[in-house]
C-alpha cells in the first residue's frame, strides 16, 4: 500500500472482521458511521479474505476505506458449512500470521485495530505490537454477558465447556440470572463441544482489550449494558444499531442484484399496508428443504401474502409458490423491512436482523435455530414484547413443523387488530422510536461514536472510562 500526503494527517484503523457475512457486514456498517463522522481524518483499511474479497470488492463504499486481503482459511470458505467446528479453529490458528505479515507492510502505521472477538488473536497481536485494539462483538450484549461469566465460572472451577449440558443441572452461576441459564443450556447442548470451548476461549480474551465495541443499543439491553460497564476497567461502547441504515435514503432502492430489482420493488408497491409476511431464516445453517416445503404448503394454504428470502431453495420453491407469494435468492433486507407493506417478519434470530427488524419497527415471528438466536428470541417475545415464538422440540435436532400449525401461528401473527396484534405492533414502534432516539444527535449512540472516535483520533490512541 502506498503512502501519500493525505495519508499522513489521517488515524489509520485496522479493520479485521470473522470471514462471514453475519460479522463481514455490521463491522462494514461501523466502517461507514465512522467515516460518516470523520470523512477526512480517518483511513480504514478493511481487511478480508480473498474468497471475501470477490464477494464484496465492487459493493459500494466510503473513499477512505480500502480493502487489503490475506490467504483464504480453506481452500474454499464455503466448508464452513460442512466441517463448522474445524472452519471455526482453522479461523483461530491460521489467519493470525498472514494478518501480522499484512500489517508491516501497511502505510501509514496502524494506529489501531478493530478486531472481531471470534478471531480469538487479535487483541493477543494488538497487546503485543503496542497497537490499541477495539474488541467488537457482533451478537447480543446479552449473549457476550451469558458466554462470558459461565466461561469464568469453568475456568475457576475447572470444569468441562458441556458442565451445563444435563437436564438435572440446576447449579446457580454468578451473573447469570436462571432465565438465561435455561437459554444457556439450549444453546450447550445444541451446540458442538470444540465450538463451544472456542467460543468461550474467545470471550475470556476480552479481559485483555483496550475497549469493547457492541452493534447492540443502550436502551435495547440496558441493564446488561451497565453490568458490563462495572465489570470491565475499559470502556464499554454501545454504537448501534450497526446496520446499514445511512443507505436507506438511497434514490435507487436495491432490493435485489440485476435487472430485476425494480420488479420486487413494484411487487411491494402493489401489496395493502402491512400485510406481507417478510421470511427470512438465515443465510448460514437454515432450516432444511423439507421444512422449506411444509412452510410453502402452509403459506399457500392460508392466503398470507409473502416475500420469502430463500437463496439457494429460491428456484426450486418458485415453482410452487402461489399467486400471494415472491420468493427470491437476496434482497436488501433492511429496505425491504422498512417498507410500507411489511406487517411481520418471520426470523430464525440472529443478531443482525434482529436489529434491523427493531429498527424498522416491524413484529417479529420467532424461529430460534442455533447459538445466540435462543436467547435474542426470548429478549424478543418476553423481554421486548415485540412478538410470538413459533415453537419448536428444543431436544430436536430434526425441526420439522406440520403444515398446520404454521398455518395457525402465521395466520394468527399476521392478524393486526387483535388485542394482542395491537400490542405486539405498539411496542414494535416503541423500540424503533428508541433506536431513531439512540443514533440522533445527543443520543445515547450518537454520544458513544464521538467518544470512540475522539479516542481513535488522540495521538497515543488512549481509551479513557
Amino acid at each position: 500500500m502506498g503512502m501519500d500526503a493525505s495519508n499522513l494527517k489521517r488515524t489509520h484503523v485496522v479493520a479485521m472482521p470473522f470471514p462471514g457475512r453475519g460479522h463481514i457486514n455490521p463491522m462494514m456498517n461501523f466502517c461507514k458511521l465512522l467515516t460518516s463522522r470523520q470523512p477526512n481524518n480517518l483511513l480504514i483499511t478493511f481487511v478480508v479474505t480473498e474468497e471475501w474479497l470477490g464477494y464484496i470488492g465492487s459493493d459500494p463504499k466510503p473513499s477512505n476505506v480500502r480493502f487489503a486481503t490475506i490467504p483464504n482459511v480453506l481452500p474454499t470458505e464455503r466448508l464452513k458449512a460442512v466441517d463448522f467446528p474445524g472452519f471455526y479453529e482453522a479461523v483461530m490458528t491460521k489467519m493470525e500470521a498472514p494478518f501480522e505479515q499484512l500489517l508491516d507492510g501497511l502505510e501509514p502505521s496502524v494506529n489501531v485495530i478493530i478486531g472481531d472477538i471470534e478471531l480469538r488473536w487479535p487483541i493477543g497481536l494488538g497487546n503485543r505490537r503496542n497497537i490499541p485494539v477495539a474488541a467488537f462483538w457482533t451478537m447480543s450484549a446479552t449473549f457476550l454477558t451469558m458466554l462470558y461469566h459461565y466461561g469464568i465460572f469453568l475456568s475457576d472451577r475447572h470444569l468441562p465447556v458441556d458442565f451445563l449440558g444435563h437436564d438435572d443441572q440446576t447449579t446457580q452461576i454468578p451473573g447469570i440470572s436462571s432465565m438465561h441459564l435455561v437459554d444457556l443450556k439450549t444453546v450447550i447442548h445444541e451446540t458442538d463441544k470444540r465450538v463451544m470451548e472456542l467460543a468461550l476461549e474467545c470471550i475470556l480474551e476480552v479481559r485483555k482489550t483496550q475497549c469493547l465495541v457492541f452493534t447492540s443499543v443502550q436502551e435495547l439491553e440496558d441493564q446488561e449494558f451497565n453490568s458490563l460497564k462495572v465489570l470491565f476497567p475499559f470502556p464499554v461502547y454501545s454504537i448501534g444499531p450497526c446496520i446499514p441504515y445511512l443507505e436507506l435514503d438511497e434514490k435507487i432502492p436495491k432490493l435485489l442484484t440485476g435487472d430485476d430489482r425494480l420488479c420486487h420493488l413494484q411487487w411491494l408497491d402493489s401489496q395493502p399496508v402491512g400485510s406481507v409476511l417478510y421470511i427470512s431464516l438465515g443465510s448460514f445453517l437454515s432450516v432444511s428443504p423439507a421444512q422449506m416445503d411444509e412452510i410453502l404448503v402452509a403459506l399457500n394454504s392460508v392466503g398470507i401474502r409473502f416475500f420469502w428470502i430463500a437463496r439457494g431453495e429460491a428456484t426450486r420453491l418458485k415453482e410452487k409458490c402461489g399467486e400471494r407469494g415472491l420468493i427470491v435468492p437476496w434482497c436488501d433486507q433492511l429496505k425491504v423491512l422498512s417498507h410500507c407493506s411489511i406487517g411481520g417478519f418471520w426470523s430464525h434470530c440472529g443478531w443482525n436482523s434482529t436489529l434491523e427488524a427493531v429498527f424498522a419497527g416491524v413484529p417479529m415471528l420467532t424461529f430460534p435455530l442455533f447459538l445466540d438466536q435462543v436467547p435474542n428470541s426470548r429478549q424478543i417475545v418476553q423481554e421486548w414484547k415485540n412478538g410470538v415464538e413459533l415453537k419448536r422440540d428444543k431436544g430436536s435436532k430434526q425441526i420439522l413443523l406440520g403444515k398446520k400449525e404454521i398455518s395457525e401461528r402465521v395466520k394468527g401473527f399476521m392478524e393486526a387488530q387483535t388485542t394482542q396484534g395491537k400490542k405486539m405492533r405498539e411496542n414494535a414502534r416503541g423500540l424503533r422510536n428508541m433506536c431513531q432516539r439512540a443514533i440522533a444527535e445527543g443520543g445515547s449512540s450518537y454520544r458513544n461514536l464521538d467518544s470512540l472516535i475522539t479516542s481513535f483520533s488522540e495521538g497515543n490512541c488512549q481509551f479513557n472510562v
